[in-house]
């Protein structure tokens, strides 16, 4: 059986990467009182009151993902955000009050964002966001950055993922990870070879991509909506951006591409990026030795794909 974290250590965890982050924050020579956590799932997210910076702390990370790949990501998340922003693009910025790179502290790798306020009257309208999202690519397209190809498919992590699950039925059914391996092998070779893809998807045009489905990454700010969380910035087709959020959102998301002369989605690769998303949904779960409550926040999702066709 899994040995899940428990609450206590849960607890331990989001305290010291708080004080990691409060410590990393005054040596940069922020003024801060107190460290206040406003969010926490698979990063801590502090306030560094009464200072205008909020830490961003990784804390739930894939064994594959090492310090240094950690750093790189969150470097080109820090150089992207800011791009957009010199564009004119609504985002959140790195905080202008600090040195825009991460920072080691702990154990931990910390970025600094501006407190933001945010607008708890409106609930998240995900259809507009998956409509915004076309603006959103429409303004990558022209990122100087160099980005590899697919790099958010994490495609060793998902491999390796899925083998440490093996055994461990409280948290995957074995039909279910059985399933799961079988597509892995058709699907692993086209997410980590752009060549392969191409001539998989002939005409699909690649481009720098959110990675991690803007529509769920739209910051409701009281001055309006704003595009935020790239810490899987990639190469990639825009249907990466819009996989798993159904035929509504799908359609949304056309209507703002049309209206930015941007191509609509191609079925062929949304059903690609789909069958890939569930997949890394369930080597996720080789994780949730961290983050116990995982393993019921997924279900839907693995549900939702048990009545897919076996992709092949």
């Amino acid at each position: 059986m899994t040995e899940f974290a428990t609450p206590e250590q849960i607890a331990q965890r989001t305290s010291a990467a708080r004080d990691a982050a409060v410590a990393a924050g005054r040596d940069l020579g922020l003024d801060i009182t107190e460290g206040k956590v406003l969010y926490e799932l698979f990063s801590v997210v502090v306030h560094l009151a009464p200072s205008p910076v909020v830490a961003r702390v990784p804390t739930v990370l894939p064994h594959t993902t090492t310090p240094e790949d950690l750093a790189r990501r969150q470097q080109q998340e820090l150089d992207v955000a800011q791009w957009l922003y010199d564009q004119g693009t609504p985002v959140i910025p790195p905080s202008p009050l600090v040195p825009r790179e991460p920072v080691q502290r702990d154990g931990f790798s910390i970025t600094f964002w501006p407190f933001t306020e945010e607008d708890k009257s409106a609930a998240p309208d995900y259809v507009k966001n998956s409509e915004l999202s076309a603006d959103l690519h429409k303004a990558l397209r022209d990122y100087p950055g160099e980005l590899s190809f697919l790099s958010s498919a994490e495609p060793r992590f998902v491999r390796e993922g899925l083998d440490l699950l093996e055994g461990q039925p409280d948290i995957v059914d074995p039909v279910d990870l059985a399933r799961a391996k079988q597509e892995w092998e058709v699907l692993e070779p086209l997410v980590s070879d752009e060549t392969l893809f191409q001539k998989a998807f002939p005409g699909v045009d690649l481009q720098p991509i959110h990675g991690d489905s803007p529509p769920a990454n739209i910051f409701v700010g009281v001055d309006g909506p704003l595009f935020s969380d790239f810490e899987l910035i990639t190469k990639g087709p825009v249907e990466w951006d819009l996989g798993g959020l159904g035929p509504e959102l799908e359609a949304a998301y056309d209507r703002g591409a049309t209206k930015n002369g941007l191509r609509t989605l191609d079925k062929d690769v949304l059903r690609f990026v789909n069958a890939v998303g569930a997949i890394r949904v369930i080597a996720y779960l080789s994780c949730a030795h961290q983050l116990p409550a995982m393993v019921e926040f997924m279900k839907p999702f693995i549900n939702q794909w048990r009545d897919t066709d076996v992709y092949a």
